[in-house]
């Protein structure tokens, strides 16, 4: 359970120069018909994706034939619907199960082909492919993913589009350890997904956000019989459950900041110290309280008035 309270920072607003060996959902998607006629590592040689049709027979970095790139309608439609506040973040993260995402991968030469006769460009004879990464505010892992190829390489101008539906995204950050997954990063909307919706995305399963979560709210309430002077423990957003666009509106949804607040309401007439202690008492039965560790990615504890 993180405290963290800011964007991902660094190589989410810039992109980024490292990169990691890709995990093996994606790895078997570059593997699909990955290789030329001869048998040889399909060419890197840094060919520009502006305007490249995407779809066809053939195409290592695709597999979703007769797909233009663009951000898919129900994603875009969700997306407008929650910058407008017509949508929460539940029903925006709903939009994506069985999306086409796309990740950025890098590739780099590790054996040149001898230039061209007549002074044309050298192709690429053996290609590293690695899959790029951010690090958060708070340490943690990140993935940055793209609901187009035009906004991936608007972020990172060298990175090449691998297609992947949602659930295969998620499952490659979370073999990698991230517990965050970066939606368009530098976009207009960057859309944070949590280690709860990533999680959830992976199964295939809908996510309800903590702050309304029916079952941890009932662990919560059995805290309250454990820590003598609490009145009862109120649930509500955390203050970084939002975000804003590029240019300035408030979203409901996508921080990356506290996600659940639990206010703690003492019982009257308690003096400074017993209020301490019950605070106190509260701080240890969450640390050790299991279904908010799983429900939860970011918590902060307030105290009422």
């Amino acid at each position: 359970m993180s405290s963290a309270a800011e964007q991902p920072s660094g190589p989410a607003s810039s992109p980024p120069s490292g990169s990691r060996e890709l995990p093996a959902h994606i790895a078997q998607l570059l593997r699909r018909d990955g290789r030329d006629a001869d048998g040889r590592a399909v060419d890197s040689a840094g060919v520009s994706w502006q305007g490249r049709d995407l779809s066809g027979e053939g195409n290592p970095l695709h597999t979703f034939d007769g797909d233009d790139g663009l951000a898919e309608p129900a994603v875009a439609a969700a997306r407008d619907r929650l910058v407008a506040g017509e949508i929460d973040e539940a029903t925006f993260v709903a939009a994506l199960r069985g999306a086409r995402l796309f990740v950025p991968v890098l590739a780099t030469a590790s054996v040149l082909e001898e230039p061209a006769p007549a002074g044309g460009p050298a192709g690429d004879k053996e290609a590293e492919i690695s899959l790029v990464s951010l690090t958060a505010a708070d340490g943690r892992g990140a993935l940055p993913a793209f609901t187009s190829v035009e906004a991936l390489t608007a972020w990172h101008p060298e990175a090449r589009p691998v297609a992947a539906e949602a659930e295969r995204v998620m499952l490659a950050a979370l073999s990698e350890d991230d517990e965050l997954v970066v939606l368009d990063p530098q976009a207009e909307l960057t859309f944070v997904l949590r280690r709860p919706a990533v999680t959830a995305l992976a199964q295939g399963r809908d996510w309800t956000p903590s702050y309304r979560d029916p079952e941890l709210a009932a662990a919560l309430a059995e805290v309250v019989e454990q820590c003598p002077g609490v009145g009862r423990l109120v649930v509500r957003p955390g203050g970084g459950v939002g975000t804003r666009t590029a240019s300035g509106a408030a979203v409901a949804g996508g921080g990356s900041g506290p996600e659940l607040a639990i206010v703690v309401e003492l019982e009257s007439g308690l003096d400074a110290v017993d209020a301490r202690l019950a605070l106190a008492s509260v701080q240890t039965s969450l640390a050790e309280l299991e279904p908010l560790r799983l429900r939860a990615d970011s918590v902060e504890v307030l105290r009422a008035g």
